[in-house]
């Protein structure tokens, strides 16, 4: 596996398109931030480091609002391939006005396209979730 964030995102995906609960992902400190922050906005009930037989991992699991998942589609923007980077001015757009969240790696860290906007700071943008 070579793209690890791409791998996660299309893990909760699947688990969300499936009705699956709970998943387990290869542990990394950029997936488990991301993680974090998709904890944070309500998009993920819990992310948590496991370990089995010395390997690390990470334990996710997906919300759900009345047997329905809370996320409701995906969509991955940079890729190895092809990086996709955005000025502060230019995360509304990517954004659509608020009917998807933007989440963008910066100088500062992981954070949400809204954050990077008040904060005035650019960066790749990774994905869009809705």
């Amino acid at each position: 596996m070579n793209y690890r964030i791409g791998d996660f995102v299309i893990r909760i995906k699947n688990a969300s398109l499936a009705k699956r609960r709970k998943f387990v992902a290869p542990y990394s400190k950029v997936v488990l931030e991301i993680g974090k922050v998709l904890v944070k906005k309500g998009f993920l009930e819990s992310i948590k480091e496991a370990t089995v037989k010395d390997k690390k991992h990470l334990e996710v699991v997906v919300k759900f609002d009345r047997r329905t998942p809370v996320i409701s589609n995906i969509e991955i923007i940079s890729k190895p391939s092809l990086r996709i980077y955005a000025s502060s001015k230019q995360i509304p757009e990517i954004e659509k006005k608020g009917r998807s969240i933007a989440i963008i790696s910066t100088t500062k860290g992981i954070m949400i396209g809204e954050d990077a906007y008040k904060k005035g700071i650019g960066g790749e943008v990774l994905f869009k979730i809705w």
